[in-house]
C-alpha cells in the first residue's frame, strides 16, 4: 500500500470514527428518556420482591433494544467485534452510564461548536481593527485553554464509550488480561513438551540410526583388518561395504542435521528449504509460495517445520498419493501455510507429532487448525502473525 492510500484509509478512518461519535451523541437521549420513563413507573414494582423479577424482564427487554443499537454503532463506525451473546444485569448499568457520557460528550462538542463561533467573530474583529492586542492575547490565551480541556474531554469520553461496550458486550480488560496469562502458561508448557518430544526423537534417531551403522562400519574395517593379509579379494570386498556404509551413514547424518534445523533456512530462505523437504520426500509433492516479502526469522523457522512434519507424517501414515502445500502472505498480514493430502485421514490432533506442532505455533501467537475425517483428506492450516 501506498503512503497515499494509507492516508486516504486513515482520513475515511477518522471520519468514520467522528460520525460515530456524533451518533453517539444522538442516541444518548433515547437511553436516558426510556430510563425516566419505563423506570420512574416500574420503579415501585422493581422495590418489591414479588414483582422484581417481572419488572426487571420488561425492563430489560426495552433497554436491550437501545443497547444493541449502540453495539450496532460501534460495529459500523468503530469497528468493534463482539460475541454474539451479551447481556445480563449490565445491560441496564451500561445504558445509563452511556447515556450519561454521550450527554456529556454532546455538551463538550456543542462547547467547542460555539468556541469556534467566537473563534471566527475574533478573527472577524482583527481584520476590522475593533479588538486591540492585549485583549487579543488574552482571547487567545483563554480559548487555547478551553480547546484544550474540550479536547481532553473528548478524549476520555470516548474512551470511556470503548470501554463500557466492550465491559457490555465483551470480556473486560481484566478478563483479557487473565485469559492472556493463561494462554501464555499453557503456550509455554507446551514449548517444553515440544522442546523434549524433539529431543528424545533426535536421541532415538541417532541411537537407532546412525550409531547402529557406526558400529556396524566398524565391524566391517575390522574383519578387513583382520583377513587383509590371508584373503585380500576378500578385504577389497568388505572395503567396499565398508565404504558404501560410511556413505549411509553420511547421508543419514545431514537427514537428521535437516530435520534438527537445515542451514537452508539462514542461507537460502523458506522457499528453498521447502524445495529441499520436497526432494527427500517420498510422495510427489507440489508446493506454491506466494510471499514476496521478506518473514522474521521465527516464523520461517515455524512454517518449515510445520511444513516438514506434516508431509513426514503424510508419508508416514496417510497411505497419500500425493502432497500438497501452499504458503501465501503477509501484506500486513499473517503467513498462512496449508498442507493437504489425499490420504485415509484419521490424524489425531492430540498426537505428540501434532501437538508439538501446536505448540511451536502457539509459541508465535499463531493458531493450527486440523481437519482430518476418516476416508480423508488430511488439511492442516497455520496462521503465523508476522508483527
Amino acid at each position: 500500500m501506498s503512503g497515499g492510500e494509507r492516508g486516504g484509509a486513515a482520513t475515511r478512518s477518522a471520519v468514520r470514527r467522528t460520525v460515530g461519535v456524533l451518533a453517539g451523541c444522538l442516541t444518548a437521549p433515547a437511553g436516558l428518556l426510556y430510563l425516566l420513563l419505563a423506570g420512574v413507573p416500574l420503579g415501585a414494582f422493581l422495590l418489591w420482591p414479588r414483582t422484581r423479577p417481572y419488572a426487571l424482564g420488561v425492563f430489560g427487554s426495552g433497554a436491550r433494544r437501545l443497547v444493541e443499537v449502540e453495539r450496532r454503532r460501534r460495529t459500523r463506525f468503530f469497528g468493534d467485534r463482539f460475541p454474539a451473546t451479551y447481556g445480563g444485569e449490565g445491560v441496564v448499568r451500561y445504558l445509563a452510564v452511556r447515556s450519561w457520557s454521550g450527554l456529556m460528550c454532546g455538551v463538550v462538542l456543542a462547547l467547542l461548536g460555539f468556541g469556534l463561533v467566537l473563534a471566527g467573530l475574533l478573527a472577524g474583529g482583527v481584520v476590522r481593527g475593533t479588538i486591540g492586542i492585549v485583549e487579543l492575547l488574552t482571547q487567545l490565551v483563554l480559548g487555547g485553554v478551553l480547546l484544550f480541556l474540550g479536547l481532553q474531554g473528548l478524549y476520555a469520553l470516548t474512551a470511556l464509550d470503548a470501554r463500557l461496550a466492550r465491559e457490555c458486550f465483551g470480556p473486560s480488560e481484566r478478563e483479557l488480561l487473565r485469559r492472556r496469562i493463561d494462554e501464555l502458561s499453557v503456550s509455554r508448557a507446551a514449548v517444553v513438551r515440544a522442546v523434549d518430544v524433539e529431543r528424545r526423537r533426535i536421541e532415538r534417531d541417532l541411537h537407532d540410526g546412525v550409531q547402529q551403522r557406526l558400529v556396524a562400519l566398524a565391524m566391517l574395517i575390522g574383519r578387513a583388518r583382520r583377513g587383509g593379509g590371508r584373503d585380500p579379494e576378500r578385504a577389497a570386498e568388505l572395503l567396499g561395504q565398508a565404504h558404501r556404509e560410511a556413505q549411509e551413514v553420511l547421508a543419514e547424518l545431514r537427514e537428521v542435521a535437516w530435520r534438527v534445523y537445515p542451514s537452508a533456512l539462514d542461507s537460502l530462505g523458506l522457499e528453498e528449504a521447502l524445495g529441499g523437504v520436497a526432494q527427500r520426500c517420498g510422495l510427489p509433492l507440489r508446493i506454491a509460495y506466494e510471499v514476496a516479502e521478506p518473514l522474521p526469522l521465527p516464523v520461517v523457522t515455524a512454517a518449515y517445520f510445520v511444513v516438514s512434519e506434516a508431509v513426514t507424517n503424510a508419508a508416514k501414515h496417510s497411505a497419500a498419493s500425493a502432497v500438497s502445500v501452499r504458503v501465501a502472505g503477509p501484506l500486513g498480514g499473517p503467513l498462512t501455510v496449508r498442507i493437504e493430502d489425499d490420504g485415509r485421514g484419521g490424524a489425531d490432533p492430540a498426537g505428540s507429532g501434532l501437538t508439538g506442532l501446536r505448540g511451536r505455533v502457539s509459541a508465535l501467537d499463531g493458531v493450527l487448525r486440523i481437519d482430518s475425517p476418516l476416508g480423508g483428506p488430511t488439511t492442516i492450516v497455520a496462521e503465523l502473525p508476522c508483527v
